[in-house]
């Protein structure tokens, strides 16, 4: 617990102090953000603005999570070190942020809305994706747990096991679940990510419910003497999942200090990228695969008006459903000041993060009544 006190503290520190030095080195090299023209008219103000803001809460993250490990181990010998589960989650973060590093670096470099191709972009994700969803499986421990499982979950396994025809089909789909989630969350925050501090803000409350979830599965960890062994949970590694649950929390509180309107820097494709696989890595290692569509909600509300968007303009020959999507941009052009969407988006994705913790608690005090 003591750790989960340092990585906070730390995270904050480094992420708000780090970030304006991050933005002075990306004006120096002329690394503004590209705005497009048939955007909301008030966003050409931006143009210029610093991005790929996600390098300084990646490495932010990264350090913070190896030193509070570090400092740990020096106050405590009996201290494990970094788990599997955390290693597994730095690297998909880190992986998936490349791929929106290079994006955004040809955006700016060469002044176009479109970075990667289309193809090299799959290509690139999915060596991530896939890699990271393999060795997911492995890495037993001594209780034969790994980080993931072919189990479908809600707030916890259940007896939907994709492992239905052999272990071989079992990792198969396995790896097309575990990407589909990724590649849905990568898109989900990527659209979220509109305007000033609005995808910082909300990932940092999913974070932070992911921290109070895997406290309370580390709390109640079957075999644990605390722990109601009708209501316990078969997950590994949940204090270190918390930790850094934590540590991302408190470093994009730290970045939206100059992430907020008037914005100072953006996150960009490097940024959005990395929070969205992390997110998804946390929903896959807490077992609360389907319980993520709830916490997320905001953000999922927001894909599905693209969706929503796009499937009728094509169906009906050209019309629409919003003004604009993603569905923050059609409030814009009703009039909403971008300050209002944001703050008023935030309460939506604090009610769906309340919401899902209700619903994670409430299913473990009906087990635990059994």
């Amino acid at each position: 617990m003591v750790a989960l006190l340092i990585g906070t503290v730390m995270a904050l520190v480094i992420s708000m102090a780090g970030t304006p030095l991050f933005v002075r080195f990306l004006v120096k090299q002329g690394y503004g953000q590209f705005i497009r023209d048939d955007g909301p008219t008030q966003h050409h103000t931006k143009r210029g603005t610093p991005t790929m803001g996600g390098v300084v809460f990646i490495l932010t993250i990264v350090l913070t999570y190896f030193l509070t490990h570090l400092i740990e181990s020096a106050i405590n010998e009996q201290h494990p070190g970094p788990t599997v589960s955390g290693l597994l989650l730095i690297y998909l973060m880190v992986g998936m942020g490349l791929v929106g590093f290079l994006d955004d670096y040809i955006i700016i470099r060469r002044q176009r809305s479109l970075g990667l191709r289309a193809w090299a972009k799959i290509v690139l994700q999915a060596i991530v994706g896939v890699s990271f969803a393999v060795m997911a499986l492995f890495f037993k421990d001594e209780r034969g747990l790994s980080p993931a499982s072919t189990a479908i979950s809600f707030v916890r396994d259940t007896s939907i096991d994709l492992a239905f025809a052999g272990p071989v089909v079992g990792i198969i789909l396995f790896v097309l679940w575990a990407n589909l989630i990724v590649t849905a969350s990568t898109n989900a925050v990527n659209l979220t990510d509109g305007l000033d501090g609005l995808a910082t803000g909300a990932v940092a409350m999913v974070s932070l419910a992911y921290t109070v979830i895997s406290l309370w599965q580390f709390n109640q960890t079957c075999g644990s003497s605390r722990a109601i062994e009708s209501a316990c949970y078969e997950t590994r590694d949940p204090l270190d999942l918390a930790l850094l649950g934590a540590i991302i929390c408190a470093a994009l509180v730290g970045f939206l200090w100059w992430n907020t309107s008037p914005a100072k820097i953006f996150m960009g494709d490097t940024g959005s990228l990395a929070l969205g696989a992390v997110l998804a890595g946390f929903a896959l290692f807490s077992r609360t695969q389907l319980l993520f569509v709830i916490l997320a909600g905001l953000m999922v509300i927001i894909a599905a008006s693209v969706i929503i968007q796009v499937a009728y303009f094509r169906l009906s020959g050209g019309k629409r459903v919003f003004l604009m999507a993603p569905l923050q941009h059609h409030f814009e052009l009703k009039g909403w000041a971008e300050v209002t969407v944001v703050v008023r988006f935030w309460i939506i994705s604090v009610l769906f993060v309340v919401a899902g913790i209700a619903m994670f608690y409430g299913e473990w005090v009906l087990n635990a009544g059994n």
